[in-house]
């Protein structure tokens, strides 16, 4: 992921945590979107980081998650997710990371409440964060899993 060095360093001063690397990267060309008249163009520094895989793991019994087939490793909780509809973790594994990758949820990101108001306090752009409870993913309607009964 590729981070401006504006973000790069208010998250160290913030003393954030959760995006690993921080290796500077070189802009070798810039190709613009509208035409417009050729003039040198200013272009920001940028970082490569990587976010971290946290011990926090999706509670699969709270979680609104349609799956093709039960999880059968309960350390990466790995299978195919065809719907959910909200996020919810298992209590005591998030270990307070600001930005992670939930176990149970390959290729998304989870950022903590301090991170969003981090974003928020700098202006930052070119995120979305939905509210975990409000997060759906369900290219097929298939629509909610149905809750746990007791």
């Amino acid at each position: 992921m590729l981070i401006s060095e504006r973000l790069a360093e208010a998250f160290r001063a913030e003393g954030l945590t959760g995006l690993e690397g921080f290796h500077p990267v070189e802009v070798l060309r810039v190709r613009c979107m509208r035409k417009r008249p050729r003039q040198p163009i200013s272009v920001p520094r940028y970082s490569v980081v990587s976010t971290c895989y946290g011990r926090a793991a999706v509670d699969t019994m709270l979680t609104r998650v349609r799956t093709t087939r039960p999880i059968t490793c309960l350390e990466c909780r790995s299978t195919t997710i065809n719907a959910i509809h909200g996020i919810v973790l298992e209590p005591g594994t998030w270990q307070g990371e600001d930005i992670f990758r939930p176990r149970g949820l390959p290729g998304t990101l989870v950022v903590s409440e301090r991170f969003k108001d981090f974003v928020e306090r700098h202006g930052f752009t070119n995120m979305r964060l939905t509210p975990a409870e409000q997060y759906v993913k369900d290219p097929s309607n298939l629509g909610p899993a149905p809750l746990p009964t007791a």
